[in-house]
């Protein structure tokens, strides 16, 4: 896995274990925000870095506009980065971003990239938008409050819920379908021949019945902020077990918000990676 890509809330980071006086590296695809980004290295007389969304129908109809910022570092003890100005461009192909360097980087380094904005450039036309802000004014915006309205009553009300979910201290109903479609953890268990999808019921036994609310209101588009803060690191481990990637992404990128400001949170929020990454 030497091309992966690791992903952070808005930052990506690659680490390069070997590359040669006069190669070309692509990396692994990596999700930020609504699309799949690709780097590729090139040595020529310079070396260069190209970011660049993966070729899609998504990518082609609504590329995106990002604004973001590099650095380059040897892998090491001692770390000296090398750092891009703040780029806005509209990315649409490998060509349409090229970041050159005068540097004799080989062996292995890092490159890191963060996005300090990501718009989306609609069919439509007009000036391409934010995907991390909105106008609550849009009919577009009218028509998803309408329709998280109606998946709220459908949780609040168990209205025709074919699912139960026993937690460590209670159980709560929900639908198979909107967890099918949030996780493809929980599509795996209803689509196969597995026990949850004959019998109905899954066990989600090291989440409290209050943490697992938030989880489902969550998927259901009506959580609260307040309850998202206070449920957060179990909401963290949540999202990693049930490859739920963009609860995993708010998760991470509101408790980097408080990292600097309390070890314990910090610690426990590793807990809670390690946990879920290394079971028992």
């Amino acid at each position: 896995m030497a091309d992966k890509v690791d992903t952070v809330a808005r930052l990506a980071q690659w680490k390069i274990d070997n590359f040669g006086p006069s190669s070309y590296k692509k990396s692994d695809p990596f999700k930020l925000g609504i699309w799949n980004w690709h780097f590729t290295i090139v040595r020529n007389r310079f070396f260069s870095i190209h970011l660049f969304p993966e070729p899609s129908r998504l990518s082609k109809e609504h590329p995106p506009v990002a604004r973001f910022i590099l650095r380059v570092s040897v892998a090491g003890s001692s770390r000296n980065f090398i750092i891009s100005p703040v780029y806005e461009r509209l990315l649409r192909t490998q060509d349409d971003f090229v970041w050159s360097v005068d540097t004799a980087f080989t062996g292995r380094f890092i490159i890191d990239v963060e996005f300090l904005d990501l718009k989306i450039c609609h069919m439509s036309g007009g000036e391409p938008s934010s995907i991390w802000s909105s106008d609550g004014n849009s009919p577009c915006n009218e028509a998803q409050r309408s329709t998280l309205h109606c998946l709220s009553r459908m949780l609040d009300e168990a209205i025709n819920a074919d699912l139960t979910i026993i937690t460590s201290d209670g159980t709560l109903r929900a639908h198979k379908a909107v967890l099918s479609a949030s996780s493809p953890v929980f599509q795996s268990m209803f689509h196969h021949n597995l026990k949850e999808k004959e019998s109905s019921t899954i066990h989600i036994e090291d989440i409290s019945l209050e943490s697992c609310t938030a989880l489902l209101s969550y998927l259901y588009g009506a959580i609260k902020h307040e309850d998202f803060r206070k449920h957060c690191l179990a909401l963290l481990g949540a999202a990693n077990k049930y490859d739920i990637g963009d609860l995993k992404d708010l998760c991470e990128e509101s408790l980097l918000e408080d990292i600097n400001s309390d070890r314990e949170l910090v610690m426990e929020m590793f807990h809670v990676m390690l946990t879920v990454s290394n079971p028992k």
